[in-house]
């Protein structure tokens, strides 16, 4: 039995959309963008999700930071439902999980100052009434990301991508928070800069026990920075388990054939590619069976019909497959 503190648990979530039809009188459809997620986050460790553009990853970190709210399911955190909470434990809540977002541009308002994007969290929480010592834990912040003084009265448009992103980092752990969902933190960066960016992630991490959430679609950083990794496919995480075991032994058919699409790490080495053949069901309407049943090369009959659930195949790996029953 895990012994760790469990900060963030997902508990049968499940999330849809209802979609106008293009007719005047056509009925409204429904998109399925979550179903049935389970997952633990453990204090200090750092959960990673990845997953093609569309299967739910960015989704699910909205509904952990109270931006969507489930259809169906719950979130705790620290055994607290978030949806459920008022108040003064709903404004300590927003303290404890803070979010990163993709763009860093638009994260921050372009008529306000560094040190004042840095500074809001404070003032609208009440963490610090003086205004000195509100100059000064900015500052501090700032520097902890590797900014300095001349820095605080730039606004966004004078920084580059990285440094944005620094400020919103710098931001984030103001409130010193539970956990920070980071949305695909550095896709819109520079090669070079992403790689100081995820390093920065690693040391605050190291200095403030934090624990992130990183949703991703790149599979090296991924296996960088994560304990933990859950797949999701199609509003559904298939695979879940520690980052050295699902890089080392994938079950899922579709874990597999997304870890083959990583280039060897020599030219000399064969390494064997695997296509799912067709494309990616349509999330909209009634879903039947495993959403992979239709690519799939190990497709069974019963596949058509119910839809796997996530359990555990031996300690720490769970998968959601029949294969493994």
């Amino acid at each position: 039995m895990d012994e760790r503190r469990v900060v963030l648990q997902v508990q049968g979530v499940s999330k849809d959309f209802e979609i106008k039809s293009k007719e005047v009188f056509g009925k409204k459809q429904t998109l399925h963008a979550l179903t049935d997620v389970n997952l633990h986050i453990y204090q200090g460790e750092t959960l990673g999700i990845i997953g093609e553009s569309g299967c739910g990853k960015s989704t699910l970190g909205r509904c952990m930071v109270r931006l969507h709210k489930p259809t169906r399911g719950r979130i705790l955190c620290d055994g607290e439902d978030i949806f459920a909470l008022k108040g003064e434990k709903q404004q300590k809540l927003c303290r404890d999980i803070q979010m990163i977002f993709q763009d860093p541009y638009s994260s921050l308002d372009p008529r306000r100052t560094a040190a004042y994007s840095v500074a809001e969290p404070l003032r609208v929480h009440g963490i610090l009434k003086n205004q000195d010592a509100i100059d000064e834990r900015v500052l501090e912040l700032m520097q902890e990301v590797g900014l300095d003084l001349q820095h605080l009265s730039r606004y966004p448009h004078e920084f580059s991508g990285g440094q944005r992103q620094r400020i919103n980092i710098a931001r984030a752990i103001a409130l010193n928070p539970k956990v920070i969902v980071c949305d695909e933190p550095v896709s819109a960066l520079d090669v070079s800069i992403q790689a100081q960016v995820i390093n920065l992630f690693r040391r605050m991490q190291r200095e403030h026990g934090l624990t992130y959430v990183f949703i991703s679609h790149d599979l090296g950083i991924i296996k960088y920075i994560s304990d933990r990794i859950a797949i999701m496919y199609l509003g559904r995480v298939v695979e879940l388990c520690s980052a050295e075991a699902i890089y080392r032994s994938p079950l899922h058919p579709y874990t597999k054939a997304l870890l083959s699409a990583i280039p060897p790490e020599s030219p000399f080495d064969k390494k064997e590619r695997i296509i799912l053949a067709g494309d990616i069901p349509s999330p909209i309407g009634e879903q039947i069976g495993c959403p992979l049943a239709g690519r799939c090369p190990s497709c069974m009959e019963r596949c058509k019909k119910e839809a796997p659930g996530l359990k555990d195949y031996k300690k720490g790996h769970q998968v959601a497959c029949f294969l493994y029953d």
